[in-house]
């Protein structure tokens, strides 16, 4: 089935339940997601896409029973200390799967709560490997770092003949170390030189790791930041007349970084897991779903962009509710179990798992560029690692 025809027939499919059959039982999903803090704006986003997938589909037959389906939405607030108290916040409420988060440090430091009480997670974007290795509970549905950092190198080598990278990361980020390491390893392989820093919590002044990249001669800028982080970068590389490019991970894309490059002179690339069109019926579906409400405009950064978390987010939870329909049950460990035979064809592909580490068998990134004159993400290239 096509993906737009599959919107259309989820939709048809979900009111023909409604309408036919009164919803008696609730099944609880938990969103684990930041609200606040360095992804905050990312976080809010990827909810975005689950919030817009539970307005389609608000119900699911399990068992023989349909159910209304409740998000049960926590702030982690971007923090490894404070996500496992909002973890624990989800388990408490009876929660049957998790999705998220945004952010893969984040997602580690809530593992070992959602291990003890058996309840299966589904990362969205949490592209970190660490996320699901050594367990059975955690999932992702978005590809990996050392694949993203390998597409990235291969990218900056072929397209700019790039000898030279500058590799930008936050102290103490998984996602952001990790990525970074990904990217050095591939790129040296290449035949490449790296030249690596790192910058510590709440620094905000981004001058002198820009120096030294133009100091160092480097051909491409590698930063695989938070969109907070990414803003300062532009701003100061654009005030110093860098013009390079800047290379960064899927934590870019957004409208966010569009905002801050808009009307710079500014060469900015991105990997992420969706391109806006690819889904037309769905794209026109969802902007039409954040105009209608402010909140949803304001948590989306003001427009109706639709980032790839977005499309990611409503993707996740399509796939908790096929791993509900699958188990038979609301039971946690019963739908831990189900998930690994799971697939799902969504609006950013065929999602299914791996039988090692239940890793997403995905294998193309999309590569954008940000036109800094309209302030949209252009299509570059479908890419993966031969």
């Amino acid at each position: 089935m096509k993906k737009a025809a599959a919107l259309a027939a989820c939709a048809a499919l979900c009111f023909a339940s409604v309408m036919s059959v009164s919803a008696a039982e609730t099944v609880k999903i938990g969103v684990y997601e930041p609200a606040s803090g360095d992804n905050g704006a990312g976080g809010k986003q990827e909810v975005l896409g689950m919030q817009f997938a539970n307005s389609v589909c608000p119900t699911v037959e399990i068992g023989g029973t349909e159910y209304d389906v409740e998000l049960v939405i926590v702030d982690n607030e971007s923090s490894n200390e404070k996500g496992p108290t909002a973890a624990s916040q989800l388990v408490s409420e009876g929660v049957s799967v998790v999705l998220g988060s945004y952010g893969s440090g984040v997602s580690i430091a809530a593992s070992d709560i959602f291990a003890q009480a058996g309840v299966p997670a589904i990362g969205v974007t949490c592209t970190n490997p660490q996320v699901t290795e050594g367990n059975t509970h955690y999932f992702r549905i978005c590809f990996l770092d050392p694949f993203q950092g390998t597409v990235l190198a291969n990218f900056a080598a072929e397209n700019f003949e790039a000898k030279k990278a500058y590799v930008l990361t936050k102290l103490g980020d998984d996602y952001s170390t990790g990525l970074g390491f990904y990217f050095q390893q591939a790129f040296e392989g290449l035949g490449g030189e790296v030249v690596a820093d790192t910058f510590p919590e709440g620094n905000a002044d981004f001058t002198s790791y820009v120096t030294t990249a133009t100091n160092e001669g480097a051909d491409v800028i590698f930063a695989p930041v938070s969109t907070e982080a990414a803003q300062l970068i532009i701003d100061t590389a654009t005030s110093q007349g860098v013009t390079v490019p800047l290379l960064a991970g899927d934590t870019w894309d957004s409208n966010v970084i569009l905002n801050a490059a808009k009307g710079k002179d500014a060469q900015i690339y991105v990997t992420t897991f969706y391109q806006e069109g690819g889904d037309p019926e769905f794209d026109s579906s969802i902007k039409e779903w954040i105009n209608s409400d402010s909140t949803n405009l304001a948590n989306n950064g003001g427009d109706d962009t639709v980032a790839a978390v977005t499309a990611m987010g409503y993707d996740a939870y399509f796939t908790a509710l096929e791993a509900l329909k699958a188990a038979g049950s609301t039971d946690p460990a019963a739908v831990n179990e189900a998930l690994w035979g799971v697939t799902y064809s969504g609006v950013t592909g065929e999602i299914s798992f791996d039988e090692v580490n239940g890793d997403a068998n995905r294998d193309v990134a999309y590569v954008k560029v940000a036109n800094t004159e309209t302030g949209a993400w252009e299509f570059v290239a479908e890419q993966g690692v031969n």
